[in-house]
C-alpha cells in the first residue's frame, strides 16, 4: 500500500514537472513567434516610410527641374514606383545631369535618406538610358558596384530613374533593436531547452542512484539481520562465555554489525527524504540540556573525549525538533572526535549577538584543506586525509546536519582554526 501511494506521488510529481516544462516551452515559443511577426510588421512599416520619403524627395526634385521653365508640373504625380528599390520621374522637360544630381543629393539629405543611390536619364536622341552616377555616403566610387541595366519606359520622353541598390541592408540597419531582441529571445529559448534537457538528465541519474541505494541497502539488511540474530545467540552460549577470546570476537561481530545497520538506516532515511522532505515537529526546547545529553552519549562511545560547554546561560530556548536537534549535535561531536589524531578536546561555545544565537563547535582535530572546506556538507562527500581509511562512514553525517539547518532557515559554516582543528558555527535567529 505504501509503495502504491509513493508511486502515485512520484507519478504526480513527474506529470507536474512535464506540464511546467511544456507550458514554459509554449510560452517562450509564442513570445518568439509574436516577436518575429512584430519584426516583420516593423520591416514593412520601415519600407513604407522609406518609400514615402523617397516619393516626397523625388517630387521636390521634379518641381525644382520645372522652375524657371515655361512648362507646368502635371496634375498627376510624375513619380512612379516600379519596384521596392526602383523609381522613375517624368519631367517632360530638358535638364542637365549635374543639376539633377545636385537636387537629388539635396532633397535626399533633407528627407534623411542616408542609403546609397544611383540614377540614369533617358536620351530621346539615342533612345536609351544613359547612366548617371553612383552616389555613396560611406564608400569610395571604386568600391561601388554599379547597376548595368536601367530599363526604358514607353510614352515618356524626358525622365530619369533612381535606384536604391542597398535598400534591404539599409532597412535592416534601421531595425537593429528589433533584430537584437529577436536574437536574444532565440538564445533564451535555446538556453531554456538546454536547461530542461540537462534537468531531465540529472533527474534520470538521480532516480537511478536512488533506486540503486534503495535496492542495495534492502539487500544488505536481510543478511545483516541474520548475522545479528546468529551472533547474539552465539554470544549467549556457555563455551563462548567461558572463552575470553571467542567472547571478544563475538562482541566485535555484534558491534560492527550494529554499526553497519546504523549506516544502512541512515542511507535509507536520506534516500527517503529525496521523495518526501523531513518533517520537523517544532516545540520550545531548552537547548543546553539537550547538548549535555548528546555529550554524555558521545562520552560513552569515546570515554577519552573532553567536551566542555561555554555559555553565559542555561535558559536558551529554541523552537525546534528535539529529536533532530539532538542528532545534529551528536553528529557534529562524533565527527569532531573521529577526525582527531590526539586526545579529543571539543569546546561548545553558545553566545548571543544582535538577535542571532551562535553555537560554535570548536575541535582540535586534523583540520580540513581550505579548498575542500566548502564541500564537506555535500551528500556522500568524504575528505581524503590521514584519518579517511580509519573512519567508517558514507559522508552523510554533515549532509544531514546541513539539511536540518536548511529546513529551519539556520545558517551553518565551517572554518579552520588558527592553530589546528575546525570550527563549525550554527547561526540561529533568536528572540528571547
Amino acid at each position: 500500500m505504501i509503495n502504491i501511494t509513493l508511486s502515485k506521488s512520484v507519478f504526480l510529481k513527474i506529470n507536474k514537472l512535464n506540464s511546467i516544462i511544456v507550458l514554459g516551452l509554449v510560452a517562450i515559443i509564442s513570445i518568439l513567434v509574436a516577436q518575429l511577426l512584430w519584426t516583420k510588421e516593423a520591416f514593412t512599416i520601415e519600407q513604407k516610410k522609406l518609400s514615402q520619403k523617397a516619393h516626397i524627395a523625388l517630387l521636390e526634385v521634379a518641381k525644382k527641374l520645372y522652375e524657371g521653365t515655361s512648362h507646368e508640373l502635371p496634375v498627376q504625380s510624375p513619380v512612379q514606383k516600379i519596384s521596392n528599390d526602383y523609381y522613375i520621374v517624368n519631367v517632360d522637360n530638358e535638364f542637365e545631369p549635374d543639376i539633377l544630381e545636385f537636387y537629388l543629393r539635396t532633397e535626399f539629405k533633407k528627407m534623411n535618406i542616408t542609403t546609397d543611390f544611383e540614377y540614369a536619364m533617358y536620351n530621346c536622341q539615342s533612345d536609351e538610358m544613359i547612366y548617371g552616377d553612383y552616389i555613396s555616403l560611406s564608400k569610395k566610387k571604386s568600391e561601388c558596384k554599379q547597376t548595368i541595366f536601367f530599363p526604358k519606359h514607353k510614352n515618356l520622353v524626358y525622365y530619369f530613374a533612381v535606384r536604391f541598390p542597398n535598400e534591404t541592408t539599409y532597412l535592416f540597419s534601421s531595425m537593429r533593436f528589433w533584430f537584437v531582441l529577436s536574437i536574444m529571445l532565440i538564445l533564451i529559448l535555446l538556453i531554456y531547452v538546454y536547461s530542461i534537457f540537462t534537468l531531465l538528465q540529472q533527474k534520470k541519474y538521480s532516480e537511478l542512484q536512488r533506486d540503486f541505494i534503495n535496492n542495495m541497502t534492502h539487500e544488505f539488511k536481510t543478511p545483516l539481520s541474520s548475522i545479528l540474530i546468529a551472533s547474539k545467540y552465539l554470544s549467549e552460549q556457555n563455551p563462548i562465555k567461558e572463552d575470553k577470546k571467542l567472547h571478544t570476537y563475538t562482541e566485535i561481530i555484534i558491534n560492527q554489525s550494529n554499526k553497519l545497520n546504523h549506516h544502512i538506516e541512515k542511507i535509507l532515511n536520506i534516500a527517503k527524504s529525496d521523495y518526501t522532505p523531513l518533517e520537523l515537529k517544532k516545540e520550545p526546547v531548552l537547548i543546553v540540556p539537550v547538548i549535555e545529553e548528546a555529550i554524555e552519549n558521545i562520552q560513552l562511545k569515546y570515554p577519552d573525549a573532553v567536551i566542555k560547554i561555554e555559555s553565559s546561560s542555561k535558559e536558551y530556548l529554541l523552537e525546534t525538533d528535539v529529536f533532530h536537534f539532538a542528532n545534529l549535535v551528536y553528529n557534529l561531536l562524533d565527527n569532531a572526535v573521529k577526525y582527531c589524531n590526539k586526545k579529543p578536546e571539543i569546546k561548545i561555545r553558545i553566545l548571543e549577538e544582535n538577535g542571532i544565537l551562535k553555537l560554535e563547535f570548536i575541535d582540535n582535530g586534523i583540520g580540513i584543506s581550505s579548498k575542500k572546506l566548502s564541500f564537506i556538507f555535500d551528500k556522500f562527500y568524504r575528505v581524503q586525509n590521514e584519518k579517511s581509511n580509519e573512519v567508517n562512514g558514507f559522508g552523510l553525517g554533515l549532509y544531514y546536519v546541513k539539511e536540518i539547518c536548511s529546513l529551519q532557515s539556520w545558517k551553518i559554516k565551517a572554518e579552520n582554526n588558527t592553530e589546528n582543528g575546525v570550527t563549525i558555527t550554527l547561526s540561529i535567529p533568536y528572540k528571547k
